[in-house]
């Protein structure tokens, strides 16, 4: 059974929660840069927008029931591979460095708008107690 969370934007959902029998499969949408009132956090600033995303993250799979050390698989997309670097510098503040989640990134051209420098999607298993 797939259920949809309460957030409501429109055409798709924030994230989604997948029941697995002994475990529940999160599966976010794309985070990006922006806030509810539709405004770019970190115009310019890569690791601004870095650290709103993987907040954003962290607070979507807290409110699923777990932790930040269930996200399982990233898929990261970055306008400029360059940015590598600064990416992996946040994203090692909120991952498990010791046990972290598969990763993918690639370098893309553009996003939804042009100040966005960055879109991570996650995947979550939290166990059910």
């Amino acid at each position: 059974m797939i259920s949809f969370n309460d957030v409501t934007p429109v055409g798709y959902a924030q994230y989604v929660e997948i029941d697995l029998g002994n475990a529940r499969m999160i599966v976010m949408s794309g985070q990006v840069a922006i806030d509810t009132e539709g405004n770019i956090i970190g115009k310019d600033d890569f690791e601004q927008q870095a650290e709103f995303i993987f907040s954003s993250i962290k607070k979507i799979v807290e409110k699923a029931g777990g932790s930040i050390d269930n996200i399982i698989k990233l898929n990261n997309y970055l306008i400029d591979i360059s940015n590598l670097p600064l990416f992996k510098k946040v994203r090692d503040k909120y991952v498990n460095t010791s046990h972290p989640p598969a990763s993918t990134t690639v370098e893309v051209s553009s996003f939804i708008r042009e100040d966005l420098l960055l879109e991570i999607e996650a995947m979550a298993i939290i166990n059910k107690n």
